[in-house]
């Protein structure tokens, strides 16, 4: 059974910066394309940022310059720098493939404010 267990989380002023990791226990995980996503509240959820298997990466325009996302197929792992961070980018967020093929895992809460 697969989990995606996402870690890192926590509240930041704005300007500061988190690193977010996803250890998913995905077979084959380095064929995979994977994705960042977040929901804030009242919102839906949205890919905010994707790795291919090859390392090519997007972005949202929301977060292009800001954020960072990376994978260590060694480990099953996901990253997901995050740099200037803005009120914003308050939300739970979440790993998972692009698109999207397994159960969401619980997530990890982003709250960004002074």
């Amino acid at each position: 059974q697969v989990q995606l267990v996402e870690s890192g989380g926590g509240l930041v002023q704005p300007g500061g910066s988190l690193r977010l990791s996803c250890a998913a226990s995905i077979r084959f995980f380095s064929v995979y394309g994977m994705g960042w996503y977040r929901q804030a509240p009242g919102k839906q959820r949205e890919l905010v940022s994707s790795i291919t298997r090859g390392g090519s990466t997007n972005y949202v325009d929301s977060v292009q310059g800001r954020f960072t996302i990376s994978r260590d197929n060694a480990k099953n792992t996901l990253y997901l720098q995050m740099n200037s961070l803005k009120p914003e980018d308050t939300a739970v967020y979440y790993c998972n493939t692009n698109p999207n093929l397994f159960s969401w895992g619980q997530g990890t809460q982003v709250t960004v404010s002074s």
